[in-house]
């Protein structure tokens, strides 16, 4: 299956992999889902107290 998403590695502690491990089931999601919404939530909030956030060099 063909995706436009970037992979990257992320490392995290036993203790947050098991919490959002388990958050993400409770939600129905994978941990892969559930990581990249947490990261689109925060992101929206970011831009709604920051105005939107330009792509491209900084």
């Amino acid at each position: 299956m063909a995706t436009d998403k970037r992979q990257f590695t992320l490392r995290l502690n036993d203790e947050v992999f098991e919490k959002i491990k388990l958050i993400a089931s409770k939600n129905k999601r994978s941990l892969t889902m559930h990581i990249e919404y947490v990261i689109e939530q925060h992101i929206a909030e970011y831009e709604k107290e920051n105005g939107t956030i330009q792509e491209g060099p900084q």
